[in-house]
């Protein structure tokens, strides 16, 4: 068995938004909801597009304006004060940070620079693309065909995503999980590894940010969603991504 991941750089980045660190504390950062919250303009750290530098920079900002010490700032802490400045991070810009880092570290490119922005059109859409090209690059522009394309769970590498496109009901956003590790044998995918950032109802208020699990393979000839999900000792129905999976319109996507 081996294990095939993306670069050292990406992984870094899916590092830094799981263990985001300020002083010895630590904590993930936590899930934002754009759709809830209907804010497209303003600081990326304040509307859940920020990348690690937009955060720390808000965060340390913060800290110095409230006299917080760097030092003495517990991890339970640290989550608190980033819930109630708002500060996160949704699944589509934190697909767009580790993508593009994969991007860059394998020279091919930025992101930017492969992605057509299907909601952007003429003049002001291409300058405000050009402006805030994170802000604009939702699940549904990267599910699009026109910048990934379906791909078999035989062929399934790092740097795929796990598209999934409406839900049950109209409170369910859309929603990406990057892959960034896959078990092979003999030239056979036996497990998937994920990352991604989501809410779940037994989060609470300050439980949401970075998640992990892991996809195992049991007949690479079925559907993505007819695989063995596990997330944190849940699986099968008892995972509520599972589920949401199940309802949406789910594929294994790869960026063109």
């Amino acid at each position: 068995m081996s294990t095939i991941t993306l670069s050292p750089q990406a992984l870094s980045i899916i590092e830094k938004y799981l263990h985001f660190q300020v002083g010895s504390a630590v904590c993930s950062i936590p899930y934002f909801n754009n759709k809830t919250l209907r804010s497209r303009a303003g600081l990326r750290a304040l509307i859940g597009k920020g990348s690690i530098k937009d955060i720390t920079d808000e965060v340390h900002a913060f800290m110095v304006k409230q006299h917080i010490s760097p030092e003495t700032i517990s991890s339970e802490s640290l989550k608190k004060l980033l819930v109630d400045m708002k500060i996160g991070i949704d699944c589509s810009a934190f697909t767009y940070y580790v993508l593009d880092a994969e991007l860059a570290q394998t020279q091919r490119g930025s992101l930017k620079s492969r992605i057509h922005f299907i909601h952007s059109t003429g003049i002001i859409g291409n300058i405000r693309t050009m402006m805030r090209p994170i802000e604009n690059c939702d699940v549904a522009t990267f599910a699009d065909d026109s910048n990934s394309s379906i791909v078999p769970i035989s062929e399934v590498k790092p740097g795929n995503m796990i598209t999934m496109l409406g839900g049950p009901d109209s409170m369910n956003r859309d929603h990406i999980l990057v892959i960034h590790a896959v078990d092979i044998h003999e030239n056979i995918p036996q497990k998937i590894y994920y990352s991604h950032t989501m809410a779940y109802p037994e989060d609470g208020v300050y439980g949401t940010g970075i998640k992990q699990g892991t996809i195992s393979i049991t007949d690479p000839a079925k559907d993505i969603i007819d695989q063995e999900w596990n997330e944190n000792g849940k699986h099968g129905i008892d995972l509520p991504l599972f589920t949401r999976a199940q309802k949406s319109t789910t594929q294994l996507r790869r960026l063109k």
